[in-house]
């Protein structure tokens, strides 16, 4: 089956980046380099074709409910223009997918998913509408979105895209109306810096990144250091940190699962997880070496195997060899000294909190 391609493909390809294919589209790696485009985020402003991403709109009479339902966070009475994170779990409290659900009114959700779960996650949700009195609207095919993230992103919107949004606080979302259609701009982001998502139709996409691109005050990203910076502030990647068979508990996000609100699919289990423990936890190791730690890779302990790599890197940002990695619960305390594999030979290091670097969000 050929990939699919985002409303910005053919602007990808025009400034030389890197194609690759990913959760089912061929999308920008790199255009420079991953070390060139990281730091354009960290210290001035990157922008990202999320286009390949999913979105649901849910409305109706029991728009409300129905989220609770199959959402762990909890959006009861929560103001118009809210966002929240959170996960869809299978009753076994593994999990679907990790989202954002943006409040847009009274009854009125816009969910946004990954883009490598579409399908199963559309599937997961209309297999839950039951008889909930909801329109479920699967609009992934409308919408192109850009990302624009870094210290300088409010500038750039305000200023180079006519785009208001320096009174929107971190995780709130409003909707403008721009050449004629309604657009959604978001502040939240995947990069541990202040940013903006906009969301719109692809010719309207397409004019915002023309306009990005001839302003000269932002650099093109490509999801090799969209991994790199989400990965320094502890963000889980679906598929590393979070999977059906690596619930939120065991990826250290129990925050964002609201065990206390009525019923939601998982709930038992995540609610038993939480008093029993669980057998497997999510940890960050710093290595005492240069040696770079990848996925699948093995952890140890006294040369016996706990665990494994989930995402590592030499962070671009602290110049540490550091990953994050899932191990047996009683090597994942603070401080436990424990190796990883790499090829051949085995490289100490010790754990350490998951963010390997501070986040820099709009508070």
């Amino acid at each position: 089956m050929e990939n699919k391609r985002t409303c910005l493909y053919d602007k990808h390809v025009a400034l030389g980046a890197l194609i690759s294919p990913f959760g089912g589209f061929d999308m920008p790696i790199q255009y420079t380099s991953i070390i060139d485009e990281h730091n354009a985020v960290r210290e001035h402003c990157g922008v990202f074709d999320v286009s390949h991403m999913g979105e649901v709109r849910i409305k109706g009479r029991d728009a409300e409910r129905y989220v609770n339902h199959i959402f762990t966070n909890d959006i009861t009475d929560a103001p118009d223009g809210k966002i929240f994170y959170g996960m869809m779990c299978y009753e076994n409290g593994g999990t679907v997918d990790d989202l954002l659900v943006y409040r847009m009114g009274e009854n009125d959700f816009f969910l946004v998913i990954n883009a490598a779960n579409i399908d199963k996650d559309v599937a997961w949700m209309q297999a839950h509408l039951d008889d909930y009195d909801v329109t479920f609207d699967h609009c992934s095919d409308y919408y192109g979105q850009i990302a624009v993230q870094g210290p300088e992103a409010e500038a750039v919107m305000e200023e180079v895209l006519g785009i208001k949004c320096s009174e929107l606080t971190f995780y709130t979302v409003k909707t403008i109306e721009s050449d004629g259609e309604t657009v959604i701009v978001s502040r939240t982001g995947y990069t541990g810096e202040d940013g903006f998502e906009v969301y719109g139709s692809h010719d309207f996409i397409r004019r915002q990144w023309d306009l990005l691109m001839a302003s000269g005050r932002c650099k093109p990203c490509g999801l090799g250091c969209r991994d790199t910076l989400r990965f320094e502030v502890g963000l889980p990647l679906y598929g590393d940190e979070l999977s059906d068979d690596i619930s939120p508990i065991m990826a250290g996000l129990s925050m964002f699962c609201k065990l206390d609100k009525p019923e939601f699919i998982g709930r038992e289990a995540l609610v038993q997880q939480k008093a029993e423990g669980v057998a497997r936890r999510l940890i960050g190791i710093e290595l005492k070496d240069r040696a770079v730690p990848r996925h699948g890779y093995a952890v140890l302990s006294d040369g016996v195997q706990v665990g494994e790599v989930t995402t590592g890197y030499n962070s671009i940002s602290t110049g540490k060899s550091v990953c994050m990695a899932l191990v047996d619960t009683a090597y994942a305390k603070l401080g436990t000294p424990l190796e990883v594999q790499i090829r051949k030979k085995t490289f100490p290091g010790t754990v350490v909190k998951k963010r390997f670097y501070d986040k820099h969000y709009k508070k």
